[in-house]
């Protein structure tokens, strides 16, 4: 299911709306030097920020997702882990520190860490003691590289350099009762606190801060969810839609214009889903009223001779009497591209068109091919590559030099070999489709 869909589920359903541990030795506050170097090929992590008022059951919905993906290496970075060490005044004075202000945070340390996170390194992280005030009495919480970084904290939406980092943004939404509640039982189990100095500093403090500081960042949020861990419909859409986002292919992630859908034959129907339609409503022969789409402008088809035209069989059988027209390209290594025959629709660029090439290799073909479609009047934002087969090379070569077309393909392989030939690829496509393979 792509993310588009997930959203409309998420709308939908429950009141959702979208708006490696290691212990170490004792150590002093600063994170510990990494041990590798910065790789700046590495792949990077998709980060979650979930945010939300104390006790709202954040922690609850980051270990169900946590629970969830339990095929991707996932860790989770808690705000908790950076409040500030007390000076020896505010110790003196601690009831009246406010611990749900923004400058209670070490956010220059949080950056930091991600920072490193996102660059392939692990990282010590120190545990905070909310009965000593401190974060350097524990043993430090090695951090290892992720697929997955939660980021979870009260505030974790409130500095924009943070929030710059998220993929995603959920804010978890519970009443105000219910916090109060389950903060009164934690702060007193956990904590050692007893239950009057709670209440005195949730009235004093928490109250406030989190009218002032915490409720004004939920207008960031990708997704607001009620009743926290309680919304299991709510944490099974998520999941599903972090998951196709792992699922896309590296090269989706720079190019938008990029689309790589499971292996299957069926590219040209899923292509015809990304022009542009409206609402039509017809009447059927038995009278029935019946809501549809119809595009918005005429199409047509373009094949890349030869291999191309294996492709023209599937586009008529979507689309019935459809024009097509054709585009002969003399192909030689990696350069030597020469134009050899066109015959394309005279009203062309009135026409939102399909251009069909199985093969996907160095991209000087499609460069070829779509310069010409360019030339003779067609919008770059009317036309749209379909293939079966892409080398990672042929992708970079066409969505940089026409960045508003759009490609579909189905699949991404490795690289090109010395003859320029895509690989593992299926060697020369024509000859294998026409039967005019020697071997």
């Amino acid at each position: 299911m792509g993310s588009k869909a997930v959203e409309d589920l998420i709308q939908a359903s429950s009141g959702v709306h979208y708006s490696g541990f290691h212990l170490e030795e004792p150590h002093t506050s600063e994170v510990e030097q990494p041990t590798t170097s910065i790789d700046e090929s590495v792949k990077q992590p998709f980060v979650i920020g979930v945010a939300g008022g104390a006790a709202a059951g954040k922690t609850t919905v980051c270990d169900l997702i946590i629970d969830q993906l339990h095929d991707q290496r996932v860790v989770l970075v808690n705000q908790d882990s950076f409040y500030h060490n007390l000076t020896p005044e505010e110790l003196t004075k601690v009831h009246e520190y406010n611990f749900d202000h923004p400058d209670a945070f070490d956010t220059e340390l949080l950056l930091r860490v991600m920072e490193k996170l996102k660059h392939g390194q692990a990282v010590d992280i120190p545990k905070y003691d909310f009965k000593s005030y401190k974060n350097d009495v524990f043993p430090l919480r090695r951090v290892n590289p992720s697929d997955v970084i939660i980021l979870e904290g009260i505030l974790i939406f409130h500095d924009p350099r943070v929030r710059d980092l998220m993929s995603m943004k959920i804010f978890v939404d519970t009443d105000a009762d219910v916090r109060l509640a389950r903060r009164i039982r934690r702060d007193t189990a956990e904590k050692g606190r007893d239950i009057a100095t709670v209440l005195d500093q949730y009235s004093k403090f928490v109250k406030s801060a989190f009218d002032d500081f915490i409720l004004p960042t939920k207008k960031y949020a990708d997704i607001i969810i009620p009743r926290g861990g309680d919304n299991h419909v709510a944490i099974d859409l998520i999941v599903q839609h972090i998951r196709t986002k792992l699922g896309q292919h590296d090269l989706c992630k720079i190019y938008p214009n990029l689309y790589v859908i499971q292996s299957t034959f069926q590219v040209v129907e899923h292509g015809l889903g990304h022009l542009p339609f409206t609402e039509k409503q017809v009447i059927t022969p038995t009278g029935s009223v019946y809501s549809g789409v119809d595009f918005c402008k005429r199409l047509c088809g373009v094949s890349v001779i030869r291999s191309g035209e294996s492709m023209e069989n599937a586009l008529r059988a979507c689309c019935k009497g459809i024009k097509i027209g054709k585009i002969l390209i003399h192909r030689e290594g990696d350069n030597g591209q020469q134009l050899i025959y066109e015959k394309l629709p005279e009203d062309i660029a009135e026409r939102h068109v399909l251009l069909l090439d199985p093969i996907l290799g160095t991209g000087n073909s499609a460069v070829q091919a779509i310069s010409l479609l360019l030339k003779k009047g067609v919008p770059e934002s009317n036309i749209l590559f379909l293939n079966l087969i892409s080398a990672p090379q042929g992708v970079h070569v066409v969505c940089k030099r026409f960045p508003r077309i759009k490609i579909v393909t189905s699949e991404i392989e490795n690289g090109l070999n010395d003859d320029f030939r895509v690989i593992p690829g299926m060697g020369e496509f024509g000859d294998r489709y026409f039967g005019t393979d020697n071997d």
